[in-house]
């Protein structure tokens, strides 16, 4: 493939709120499948399917999200000039070669867990963790380039696909190919198809000499932009790798506890009220970053209690939602075996509330180089989080270890929150970076 236009012509300058909008609208589209095919979906599976796939997906995103080692994010990092190209060109090759080798680890990786019990359908594994991995470089590379209208294509095609490919596929299984816990095999692949068709719209502009020339960087090179960028495998890899096994390590507690009819009621809740927050935060972060890295210590601030108050205010309102109508919403929108979920939902919505607010201010940190005292703090709140659940789980079962955990969190969120309106040790802005 042959790029549209040379890696050396920069990218147009976006404003900020022009790139947030157009991701945030690509995103509330995206939502809008998932939403509307939902109730159809919840009542082709069963709970106990949805366990299985809570199961595994969770198991996926903690292998894919740590399967580059993270250096695709300091790709909007280079600069718009000959030398910040090559730097560019050298982190794509560098996480490609590091995804291959994660996908060829999680070849093994999945028959041992499948031999342990922990894992159902592992043959699935290394091509989701593959395709999730890839997907990860590719919207990086998009953002470098301010593809934000492709991003937010990518994205409904993502999740939208995803829901519409799961309700075929479950309404093939209801009319009686397969049933029950068996079913669950079409939910992941559905998710897979989805990501891939996802990635086709980010293609473009393709590396200088097309896609294959990306694997042929010189190792030497390689060496030295993996040093350069080395607290993205360092710290932000196992930053973001603790966060995923944290959801992952969360339904292993919940289906040794109970089974995994409750590991299904968490997953379809926990999918559902995170999809604002995943949505919203990806959309909102990927604005905010570039501008980020490009602002000064004033103007950083500024952007970021802004992001702040705006994201605050729609978080509060989803939590008073949550909190007076959450069980018959449920039980109304996915039917009667749904209600738990319901209960889950009102249970959690302070942390869902706080969730929201702090998923995009994840590449704050990373702007600032202070990824080192954010993976710290992170290593912290999963101990929080972890503890919080058995114990609630001990004490009041599966709504009384929702309820510990929004205990828990809250306070925990709420001094994360006030350390960054107070931060004071901005880095310098990048010069020749994207405003």
């Amino acid at each position: 493939m042959i790029g549209i236009r040379t890696e050396s012509a920069a990218p147009a300058k976006v404003p900020l709120r022009q790139a947030a909008l157009t991701l945030l609208a690509g995103g509330a589209l995206a939502q809008l499948l998932p939403l509307l095919l939902g109730p159809l979906i919840a009542r082709l599976f069963t709970p106990e399917a949805m366990g299985v796939f809570t199961q595994f997906a969770t198991v996926a995103a903690t292998l894919a999200v740590a399967a580059s080692l993270r250096y695709e994010q300091a790709l909007p990092l280079a600069r718009h000039d000959a030398a910040g190209d090559a730097e560019a060109h050298a982190l794509l090759a560098l996480s490609l070669r590091v995804l291959l080798v994660a996908v060829a680890v999680s070849v093994p990786l999945a028959w041992a867990l499948h031999v342990l019990g922990w894992l159902a359908l592992p043959a699935w594994l290394p091509l989701a963790v593959g395709v999730a991995g890839a997907l990860q470089v590719l919207m990086l590379w998009a953002n470098r380039a301010s593809r934000f209208k492709a991003l937010a294509v990518s994205r409904v095609v993502q999740y939208g696909g995803a829901a519409a490919l799961q309700l075929a596929g479950g309404w093939a299984l209801w009319r009686g190919v397969a049933a029950g816990r068996d079913a669950a095999w079409t939910l992941v692949a559905a998710t897979v198809l989805a990501q891939v068709a996802a990635g086709v719209w980010l293609c473009r502009p393709a590396p200088v000499g097309g896609w294959w020339a990306a694997l042929k960087v010189p190792g030497q090179r390689l060496k030295a932009v993996a040093r350069a960028h080395k607290d993205f495998a360092l710290v932000n890899t196992p930053h973001a790798f603790l966060g995923t096994l944290q959801d992952a390590l969360a339904v292993a507690l919940l289906v040794a506890w109970a089974g995994d009819a409750a590991a299904g009621f968490w997953g379809l809740a926990l999918r559902y009220l995170k999809a604002p927050a995943t949505l919203v935060g990806q959309a909102v972060s990927q604005a905010l970053y570039p501008r980020l890295v490009a602002a000064g210590a004033a103007e950083g601030q500024r952007l970021v209690r802004q992001m702040m108050a705006l994201l605050g205010a729609v978080a509060l309102a989803v939590m008073l939602l949550l909190l007076l109508a959450g069980p018959w919403l449920f039980e109304r929108v996915f039917g009667a075996p749904w209600r738990e979920a319901g209960e889950l939902a009102r249970a959690l919505a302070p942390y869902i509330a706080v969730h929201l607010v702090a998923s995009p201010l994840a590449v704050v940190t990373m702007a600032w180089r202070a990824q080192r005292w954010a993976f710290r703090l992170a290593v912290v709140g999963q101990v929080i989080f972890m503890a919080a659940l058995a114990l609630g789980l001990w004490q009041g079962g599966l709504i009384g270890g929702a309820w510990a955990v929004s205990a828990a969190m809250v306070p925990y969120f709420g001094w994360y929150f006030w350390r960054l309106t107070r931060w004071h040790q901005v880095s310098a802005p990048t010069t020749g970076g994207r405003a």
